[in-house]
C-alpha cells in the first residue's frame, strides 16, 4: 500500500510517540521516590517536634526530650540511627554530608523537593552543633546506651533505658567522628549559604574548629569509647579517610590552601573498592576530582586518577572490576545491609558521570573506554532495582509501588502508636505481641530503603532479619542524589 508523505509522517510520529509513552510509563517515578525518601527522615526523629510543624509521619511524636541531662547539657535533637533508639552520631554525621552534598549537586533537579532536604539536613546539623558546642574541649558523639538499647523493643516515645552520653576528647580522642562531623557541618554550610548567611556562618565555623580537634588529637574513637560504639558502628578503616574527607569538605567550603596542603600531607593513598559511613576515601577523591573535570585546574589529576581506579573496581565489564553482581543485575558488597553500599556507590556513579558530562571526559579501564553515559546506565540499574525493576517484582523502598517490605526491623513502624496504644510499653513488652508476629507492621515508614535482598535476589521480608529488613538513615541519605538526578532527566 502506498502512503502520501502526509501519512507516513503522522504514522512515524504515532509510532513515536506511543514507544515514548511506553518507556515513560515503563520506567520508575523518581520524583515520588524522591518525595517519600525524603519523608522518611521525619520517621528518624529524635527531640521535640515544634508545634507547627510539618510532620507527615504523624505515628511519631516526641521523644528524647531529655538527651544530655546526665552530662547536664542539651542534646535533643537529630536522628536515630536505623530501627532502634540510639543516637550515633558517625553515622549521623555521615548521613548529614550525604544529604548535603546532595543538595549541593543537585539542587535544582530537587526542585520542590530543596526545602525538605534543607529541613532534613538542618534536624541533623541543629543536634550536632549543640554537640560541638556544649562544652569546651568536648565534641559529644552519641546518646543512649546501645547495649540496654538493643535488649529492648519499645517505641521511641517509651524509651526507659539509660540515655547515657558519650563524648570524645583531647584524652580521648574521635579523629574519625571529629573528622566526619566536621564533614557534614562545612558541606551543610555550603547548602544554608544563600538561605540563611548566618546559620551557615556558625557551621562552618564550628566545622573548622571540630576538624582542628581531629587533626590535633588524633587517635580512634573505637579505641576510646570501645563497647559503647562497637560492633555497632567501630570505625574498621580507621580515622585517616575521615581526616581526608573533613578537609575535603572544608576546602569546598573555604578554598583555603591549609585545607589542600594537609589533604597532600595525608598520603591517604589506599586503593578501595567501598564507599560508606566507614570508608570515605572514593568520595572524597570524587569531589577533589572535580577540580580538574568541571574546573580544569591540572594540579588535581592525581585525584581523579585516584577516582577513576575506583569506577574501574565497580563497572561490571571492567578487567579490575572487584565487585560482585547478584543475577539480577544488584550490586553486591556485603551481606549485611547491603544496599547502603548500593545506595553510596551509585551517587558517585552519578556525580562522577555529571563531572565528567561537563568536559566531555572519558577514561579506560584496560581496554574498556567509559563514557559519562557508562556511569550513568549504571547508577540507574542500580537505582531500579531498588525501586522494584528485580527478580522478585519488589520495590526496597517502603511506600513505594504496591510490593514493598511490610515487616521491616523498625520499633516505631511495629509497635502501635500513641494514638492507637496510649499506654506505656515497656523494654521486653514489645517482643511477643508485636517482633515476633507474622503480622505486617502496624504503620508505615514511608520512603524508608531496607538493608535489602540476599546475593541470590531474595528477600524474606521478616523483621527478624535486621540484616535485610532493617532501614538506615545512611541508606536513603545517599539515594537522594541519584533520585534527583534521574528526576531532573527522566
Amino acid at each position: 500500500m502506498a502512503f502520501s508523505m502526509g501519512a507516513t509522517t503522522s504514522t512515524f510520529l504515532f509510532l513515536l510517540s506511543f514507544t515514548f509513552l511506553c518507556f515513560v510509563e515503563g520506567s520508575q517515578n523518581y520524583r515520588d521516590a524522591l518525595a517519600k525518601s525524603l519523608l522518611f527522615f521525619q520517621g528518624q526523629r529524635s527531640g521535640r517536634i515544634p508545634p507547627g510543624t510539618l510532620q507527615d509521619i504523624s505515628w511519631r511524636t516526641n521523644s528524647g526530650i531529655r538527651d544530655g541531662q546526665q552530662a547536664n547539657v542539651d542534646l535533643t535533637g537529630g536522628y536515630y540511627d536505623a530501627g532502634d533508639n540510639v543516637k550515633f552520631n558517625l553515622p549521623m554525621a555521615f548521613t548529614t554530608t550525604m544529604l548535603s552534598w546532595g543538595a549541593i549537586e543537585y539542587g535544582k533537579r530537587l526542585g520542590h523537593e530543596l526545602p525538605n532536604t534543607q529541613a532534613a539536613i538542618r534536624w541533623a546539623t541543629d543536634y550536632l552543633l549543640k554537640c560541638a558546642r556544649a562544652t569546651p574541649g568536648k565534641l559529644y558523639v552519641g546518646v543512649g546506651d546501645p547495649n540496654a538499647d538493643h535488649k529492648c523493643w519499645e517505641r521511641p516515645e517509651d524509651m526507659d533505658t539509660a540515655r547515657s552520653v558519650y563524648s570524645v576528647s583531647p584524652s580521648n580522642p574521635g579523629s574519625d567522628v571529629a573528622g566526619e562531623t566536621a564533614a557534614a557541618l562545612a558541606a551543610a554550610s555550603i547548602v544554608f549559604r544563600k538561605v540563611d548567611r548566618n546559620y551557615s556562618k556558625l557551621l562552618l565555623r564550628t566545622a573548622k574548629s571540630v576538624f582542628q580537634f581531629a587533626m590535633q588529637y588524633r587517635g580512634s574513637y573505637s579505641d576510646s569509647l570501645g563497647s559503647a560504639v562497637c560492633p555497632f558502628y567501630c570505625s574498621y578503616s580507621g580515622y585517616t579517610d575521615e581526616l581526608l574527607w573533613g578537609a575535603t569538605w572544608l576546602f569546598r567550603a573555604t578554598n583555603d590552601v591549609f585545607y589542600l596542603n594537609f589533604i597532600r600531607s595525608l598520603g591517604a593513598n589506599d586503593n578501595t573498592d567501598i564507599f560508606s559511613w566507614d570508608n570515605k576515601y572514593a568520595g572524597a577523591r570524587v569531589l577533589l576530582a572535580r577540580r580538574t573535570l568541571v574546573n580544569n585546574d591540572q594540579a588535581f589529576q592525581p585525584f581523579r586518577q585516584q577516582a577513576e581506579d575506583f569506577m574501574c573496581r565497580i563497572l561490571p565489564n571492567s578487567p579490575y572490576s572487584s565487585t560482585q553482581y547478584t543475577p539480577g543485575g544488584l550490586m553486591f558488597k556485603l551481606s549485611g545491609s547491603n544496599l547502603q553500599y548500593v545506595t553510596s556507590i551509585s551517587f558517585l556513579l552519578t556525580t562522577y558521570s555529571k563531572y565528567m558530562a561537563t568536559s566531555k571526559h572519558t577514561f579506560n579501564c584496560g581496554n574498556l573506554l567509559v563514557t559519562s553515559r557508562t556511569l550513568r546506565i549504571l547508577a540507574k540499574k542500580q537505582v531500579d532495582y531498588i525501586l522494584g525493576d528485580n527478580p522478585m517484582k519488589m520495590s526496597y523502598m517502603v511506600g513505594y509501588g504496591s510490593n514493598y517490605p511490610r515487616r521491616i526491623h523498625h520499633r516505631g513502624s511495629s509497635l502501635p502508636s500513641l494514638t492507637a496504644h496510649p499506654q506505656s510499653l515497656g523494654c521486653e513488652a514489645g517482643f511477643q505481641p508485636f517482633y515476633y508476629t507474622p503480622n505486617p507492621n502496624p504503620n508505615i515508614l514511608t520512603g524508608a530503603i531496607v538493608g535489602g535482598p540476599n546475593q541470590n535476589d531474595f528477600f524474606p521480608d521478616e523483621r527478624t532479619d535486621y540484616s535485610h529488613s532493617e532501614p538506615a538513615t545512611y541508606i536513603n541519605a545517599a539515594i537522594v542524589g541519584p533520585l534527583a538526578y534521574f528526576a531532573g532527566t527522566n
